[in-house]
């Protein structure tokens, strides 16, 4: 059956375009809601900003969610999905609309930081739960096609996101709080659009469920020690998590490189570095969405872990061909590269895990990828903050992430034709 059939069938499966709606909104009102902190931490001209800072700002928006993650999944496992959107879209809608207000009064910087982190957290199990909730409504065989359309278009929702956040920026005259309270009126919609689901649709399976939440905080330390021994147990799942979450850091060092060099270096002020880094942002959208067209393709034709490789590969030598010449130009050639394939070998990833974990086990083991990520962004972030000048400009960043994707190559190179690791 063709990728074009079965994009047809898909949208044509009521659950999943009921489901595919929730993430449309979700996502797009988490591209609104990031780009108004971006522009908010990052391009205030009272501000001075540096790598350091942005590093501190995803270390404070992000890490904390490393501890809370693993206890999201077993939760997963245990509420009704359904119901963790709907409440959870409801509760950041009422989160995000205090943010706005911290943001028109003068108030310490931490409790910002405070607001901004609670959005983030109900976050972890909204987007754990969706990709958790997809096999619910999909058969197997067109899973690859579902893991395609269904977080490709959530990434491009999330872009588009980010482009109504700029837009409307411009027309209340700079006004971050007015962008946030766009994404509390898109995770209201979310919200509402979970309505058009049973209950039970999603899972877990009634016998899975344990609605009481004390019971299931105190079954935590046990549900994630089984996770763990799970996804040790699926091979594949866990060499494809490795392989993501190293391309997840190369990503974050380069996304925090072009921060800078918009700011700084390919710009004389702050509206013209908003309007480069949505430029790089739109690039990297457009290759999101390449990924999402190539990938049922590429993964039918060579194998999740065989796509994934040619990801790896291509980023290999595309990386510092585009990124040492340190131009805008080559650089957003290099965004809607990295897009392709990063997006690209999440895709298959998403199948792997998908197809070799267990269902019972699914909400823990996407909470703990969804961990691996913040670990990855946060440390990338750091490393760059360790290494980049104040401009941006820096060939061992470049040199640095080129050595972790030729690695990756040849490390799923020997591992696929040995018939190692990923049987």
């Amino acid at each position: 059956m063709s990728a074009v059939r079965d994009l047809r069938v898909l949208l044509r499966l009521r659950d999943f375009r009921r489901l595919l709606t929730v993430r449309l909104l979700s996502q797009c009102a988490d591209g609104v809601y990031q780009v108004a902190l971006a522009t908010y931490v990052v391009f205030s001209p009272e501000k001075e900003t540096s790598a350091a800072a942005i590093a501190s700002a995803m270390a404070v928006l992000l890490l904390p969610y490393s501890l809370v993650g693993p206890f999201a999944g077993v939760l997963l496992d245990r509420w009704r999905r359904r119901q963790v959107f709907l409440y959870g879209n409801l509760l950041r809608a009422l989160l995000a609309g205090g943010t706005a207000v911290l943001m028109l009064a003068s108030v310490p910087e931490w409790l910002f930081y405070a607001s901004a982190l609670s959005v983030t957290a109900v976050n972890r199990f909204v987007l754990a739960g969706l990709s958790a909730s997809l096999p619910r409504v999909v058969d197997e065989e067109r899973l690859v096609v579902a893991n395609s359309l269904s977080p490709t278009a959530g990434t491009l929702a999330a872009t588009l996101g980010g482009g109504l956040a700029f837009g409307v920026r411009l027309l209340a005259h700079d006004s971050d709080a007015a962008v946030v309270l766009l994404g509390a009126v898109l995770y209201l919609g979310s919200a509402l659009a979970s309505l058009r689901m049973s209950r039970e649709l999603l899972g877990p399976d009634p016998e899975l469920v344990q609605p009481r939440l004390t019971a299931a905080l105190a079954s935590t330390a046990r549900g994630l020690s089984s996770g763990l021994r799970h996804l040790a147990e699926r091979r594949p799942a866990a060499g494809a998590l490795i392989v993501v979450t190293l391309m997840r850091f190369c990503y974050g060092a380069l996304f925090v490189t072009v921060l800078m060099l918009a700011r700084y270096a390919w710009s004389t002020t702050e509206e013209d570095g908003l309007a480069v880094l949505g430029l790089a942002v739109a690039a990297s959208g457009a290759g999101f969405f390449a990924a999402a067209v190539l990938s049922p393709w590429a993964v039918g034709r060579f194998g999740p872990f065989g796509w994934m490789t040619l990801c790896t590969g291509t980023a290999a030598v595309l990386t510092p061909a585009l990124g040492l010449t340190f131009a805008r130009t080559p650089f957003l050639v290099a965004a809607f590269v990295l897009g392709l394939t990063t997006q690209g070998a999440k895709i298959a990833t998403d199948t792997v895990v998908q197809t070799s974990v267990d269902d019972a086990y699914r909400g823990r083991v996407f909470s703990l990828y969804d961990v691996l990520f913040n670990v990855a962004f946060v440390g990338a972030a750091g490393v760059a903050a360790a290494v980049l000048p104040p401009d941006g400009r820096s060939p061992a960043i470049v040199a640095l992430v080129t050595a972790i994707y030729v690695l990756l190559t040849l490390g799923l190179l020997r591992a696929t034709t040995k018939g190692r690791c990923f049987t």
